[in-house]
């Protein structure tokens, strides 16, 4: 492998964050920016590991439950990302690519799995995850399982993160297990049941890429394993 590390980020309408976020720690680094209004899936075979970012509901009818619909922002679906980032999901699981999944990305990436997702949190019962009335994150707390993989990434089994969602997972996909939730029962994050011998793959709930804390476990330690697998993976 070259000295430059490929890192393909889906398209979405902050996608210059996520690219900065991905840049930021890592001079090797390159960003490939990848979405269906490109036209440019085959770019994905240049891409040493793929970034999926927040953004829309994803449809219900994905996951086998059109009723869900009205509980989604309707100005807020997009179908053909939805299919074009499953599609990524399948290249990368048949090809070991890493993967990080971010907010959407997390729900997009349990839906592939086969799991299924809470349309509207506080419509199910649980504490409001969306941003302020200022639209400014809100922050809550998580709690880590101390016995998971992401525990042995940020070295502590809680902590503060920001937050941004009105859906969240439901039924856990198969071969993924929950590594985090919040204190009222929200999933936070997830990862590999059984990860030995298979590529990276995490799923967070929060929003690393523009999290306060940038130097916190949160964010780098988060960006540093990703980066790390791959430069691993390529060895």
């Amino acid at each position: 492998m070259s000295d430059k590390i490929i890192i393909g980020v889906t398209d979405c309408s902050k996608f210059d964050i996520y690219r900065d976020w991905v840049l930021s720690y890592n001079k090797s680094v390159e960003v490939i920016q990848l979405g269906y209004k490109l036209n440019n899936f085959e770019d994905i075979k240049k891409c040493n590991g793929i970034v999926l970012t927040g953004g829309e509901d994803v449809h219900p009818r994905f996951y086998n439950q059109p009723e869900y619909y009205p509980y989604c922002y309707d100005d807020d679906i997009d179908e053909n990302r939805d299919e074009f980032e499953f599609k990524v999901l399948t290249y990368t699981e048949a090809n070991s690519v890493p993967v990080l999944g971010i907010c959407r990305g997390m729900q997009v990436g349990n839906v592939f799995f086969g799991g299924t997702l809470i349309p509207d949190i506080p419509t199910w019962g649980k504490f409001d995850h969306s941003k302020m009335h200022d639209k400014s994150d809100r922050y809550h707390e998580i709690i880590i399982n101390p016995s998971s993989w992401l525990n042995q990434i940020v070295n502590t089994d809680k902590g503060l993160v920001n937050s941004n969602h009105h859906q969240s997972t439901d039924k856990t996909g198969k071969g993924l297990v929950v590594s985090a939730i919040s204190p009222d029962g929200v999933t936070e994050a997830m990862e590999r049941m059984e990860p030995e011998g298979k590529s990276f793959l995490l799923f967070v709930q929060w929003h690393p890429e523009r999290l306060k804390d940038q130097q916190g476990p949160f964010s780098k330690n988060i960006h540093s394993a990703f980066i790390n697998s791959i430069v691993n993976h390529n060895k």
